[in-house]
C-alpha cells in the first residue's frame, strides 16, 4: 500500500468514526432535541482540547447479523481533555450506534478510560445514552457492567465523577451513574429506570408514562437519584462544567479559588484580600448580613426561606444548589466565602417547618460525605424543630435514615462550624453538627431556642399538675412558658456551657463565619486505623 492510499484508508475510517451510526441516524438523534456523542463532548470540554483515545476498536462479534452494523468506536467516545483549563476524563455513549448498547469493547473502552483518570487523578464525567446491554454478546456484555461498577466503586471519594444521563439508561446500566458522586438529567429526553416484565407490561399497557417510571422529574423529585435537572443539553452539559468549578481534581487538593486561570493560578489581587478580613475590592464580596433581620422572622412559628440567609451570607451569586427539588424540608449547596469553596447544609423553615424526615437524612448525609472527601469545609444554618413524627415516618426508617446525618457529621474531619438561627429542638438539634457531635465552632443569635422542645410542649408535661391545680389554668400556663423561655429556650445557657461558642448579631454572621473558616484552615485530624466505617444504611 502507498501513502497515498494508506492516508487514504486512515481519512476513510476516521471518517466513518465520525459518523457514527451514519447521517439518517444523527438527524433522527438531532430531532429528538439530543446531540450526538462527539458534538456533546465538544460543549462539555474546553474548545480545541479533546483527545481521543481508542476510537478505532470495534465489536468482534458477528452473530445476529452485528458484523453489518458494525462501525469504529462501537458506540462510545472516549477521551480526555480540559474544562476550565483542568484535564478531565470523558465517555460519551453514542445512541446512533446500535442504540448505544453496551458490548464488550464498549465497556472495555469506558473501563480504559476510568484506569486513565485514575491514574491521572482527574474527575470522570460518563454521558449516558445507551439501550442497555447488548443483548447480541450476551454474557461479554453484563461482564463490562461488572468491570466499570468495580472501578466506580474503586474511584469514589479520589476523584469527582459525574453521570450525565442524555437518554435511555436502564437496567443494570443504571448502577454506573448511582455510584457517581453527581448525576445530571434532561427534561423529556432522559430516563433512568430498572427494567422488568412488569415493568414493560406496565409501560406497554399505558398504565404510567416512561416520563413517570423514570423520568427526569420523577428522579429530581421524588426518588432524589438525580442532582441536577435542566431544560436542554447544552445548559445541562454547562451545568457540569460549572459544578466542577466548585470541586478540586481529586481528594488530595483544595478545590479551586475563585480567580484562578486557566493555569490554576491565582491571578494577583482578584479574590480581593487586602489585609484584615472583609477590606474587599471586588464586586459580589460584599457583606450583606444587615438584610437577615428583614428576612428571619423572630417569632419561631413564622417561616422564611433560608436560602434567602445564605445569600446574604455568600460571595454573591455563588450559591449553587444541589437536589433543589428534592426533600424540600432541607437545602444543601456549594458556596464560595471570600473566594474559597464551601458547602452549607441548611433546615429549610418554610417546607415542613424545617423538620428532618427519611429523605432529608439521605439527603444531608450523602452531600456532608462528598464534602469531606474532598476537602470542602461544611457550615450548617440550624433552625430544626424535630425528626418528622408519625407512622409513616417510622415505617420507613426514619431511626435508620437518620442515624446517616449524626454518622455523615461525625466522621467527617473537614472544619465545621454551625450557626444556631432559631429553634434547635431535641435530637434534630444534637443531628445537626452541634458541639459535642464534633462541630469546630458553634454560633448562635440572641433569638436562637436550644431545648429538648419547644416551651408550649415542655410546659405541658413539666408544668401539668401545677397547671390542672391553679384557680386560673391559662393563666398558670402563660407563666410556666415564661419562667421556661426566661430560664432555657435562649442560646446563653448553652454558651454558659461551652455548647455554643458565642452569640453573635445577625450582621456579624458573614465576617463570623469567614473569621472561622480561616482560623481552621489547616485543620487536621487523626482518626483511628481502620478500613471504614459501617454507616447505617
Amino acid at each position: 500500500m502507498t501513502w497515498n492510499e494508506a492516508i487514504a484508508d486512515l481519512d476513510e475510517r476516521r471518517k466513518k468514526a465520525e459518523l457514527g451510526g451514519g447521517r439518517a441516524r444523527i438527524e433522527s438523534q438531532h430531532s429528538k432535541g439530543k446531540m450526538t456523542a462527539r458534538e456533546r463532548i465538544d460543549v462539555l470540554l474546553d474548545e480545541g482540547s479533546f483527545v481521543e483515545v481508542d476510537g478505532m476498536i470495534e465489536s468482534r462479534i458477528d452473530d445476529f447479523g452485528l458484523d453489518k452494523k458494525r462501525v469504529p468506536g462501537d458506540g462510545v467516545v472516549t477521551g480526555y481533555g480540559t474544562i476550565g483549563g483542568r484535564q478531565v476524563f470523558v465517555a460519551s455513549e453514542d445512541f446512533t450506534v446500535i442504540g448505544g448498547t453496551l458490548g464488550e469493547y464498549h465497556s472495555f473502552k469506558i473501563c480504559r478510560i476510568q484506569d486513565m483518570a485514575m491514574a491521572m487523578k482527574a474527575p470522570l464525567i460518563c454521558i449516558n445514552d445507551s439501550g442497555g446491554a447488548r443483548i447480541e454478546e450476551g454474557i461479554s456484555s453484563l461482564s463490562g457492567y461488572s468491570g466499570m461498577f468495580l472501578r466506580h466503586t474503586k474511584a469514589s471519594g479520589v476523584i469527582p465523577q459525574i453521570a450525565v444521563i442524555l437518554g435511555p439508561c436502564s437496567g443494570g446500566a443504571c448502577y454506573a451513574p448511582a455510584i457517581c458522586d453527581f448525576i445530571f438529567m434532561v427534561e423529556e429526553t432522559s430516563k433512568m429506570f430498572i427494567t422488568g416484565p412488569n415493568v414493560v407490561k406496565t409501560v406497554i399497557n399505558e398504565e404510567v408514562s416512561v416520563e413517570e417510571l423514570g423520568g427526569a422529574r420523577v428522579h429530581a423529585e421524588k426518588s432524589g437519584v438525580s442532582h441536577f435537572t435542566y431544560k436542554n443539553e447544552k445548559d445541562c452539559l454547562q451545568g457540569v462544567r460549572k459544578l466542577l468549578s466548585y470541586l478540586p481534581s481529586n481528594n488530595t487538593e483544595n478545590p479551586p479559588m475563585a480567580g484562578e486561570n486557566e493555569n490554576n493560578t491565582i491571578a494577583s489581587n482578584v479574590i480581593g484580600r487586602v489585609g484584615e478580613i472583609g477590606k474587599m475590592i471586588v464586586p459580589g464580596l460584599e457583606d450583606r448580613s444587615h438584610k437577615i433581620v428583614d428576612i428571619v422572622p423572630d417569632n419561631s412559628r413564622r417561616a422564611y426561606n433560608v436560602k434567602d440567609v445564605v445569600e446574604c451570607v455568600v460571595d454573591k451569586g455563588t450559591f449553587f444548589e444541589v437536589q433543589k427539588d428534592f426533600a424540600k424540608n432541607v437545602v444543601v449547596g456549594f458556596a464560595r466565602m471570600d473566594g474559597e469553596v464551601t458547602g452549607f447544609v441548611c433546615n429549610q423553615p418554610n417546607h415542613m417547618a424545617g423538620s428532618i424526615d427519611y429523605h432529608a437524612s439521605d439527603k444531608m448525609a450523602r452531600f456532608i460525605r462528598f464534602c469531606d472527601c474532598f476537602n470542602i469545609p461544611l457550615v450548617t444554618l440550624i433552625d430544626v424543630p424535630a425528626f418528622l413524627p408519625g407512622t409513616a415516618q417510622e415505617h420507613n426508617g426514619i431511626i435508620r435514615h437518620g442515624a446517616k446525618v449524626l454518622f455523615a457529621y461525625s466522621e467527617a474531619t473537614v472544619p465545621k462550624i454551625s450557626l444556631i438561627m432559631r429553634k434547635a429542638y431535641g435530637g434534630a438539634y444534637i443531628a445537626m453538627n452541634s458541639k459535642e457531635m464534633g462541630a469546630d465552632i458553634v454560633y448562635a443569635w440572641p433569638i436562637a431556642e436550644i431545648a429538648v422542645m419547644g416551651a408550649e410542649g415542655a410546659v405541658n408535661i413539666a408544668f401539668k399538675r401545677k397547671i390542672k391545680e391553679s384557680p386560673d389554668p391559662e393563666a398558670m400556663r402563660q407563666q410556666c412558658i415564661k419562667e421556661y423561655d426566661d430560664r432555657f429556650l435562649n442560646p446563653y445557657v448553652a454558651a454558659s456551657r461551652g455548647y455554643v461558642n458565642e452569640v453573635i448579631k445577625p450582621e456579624e454572621t458573614r465576617m463570623a463565619l469567614l473569621k472561622a473558616l480561616k482560623g481552621l484552615k489547616d485543620k487536621k485530624v487523626e482518626n483511628p486505623y481502620k478500613k471504614h466505617g459501617n454507616i447505617p444504611l
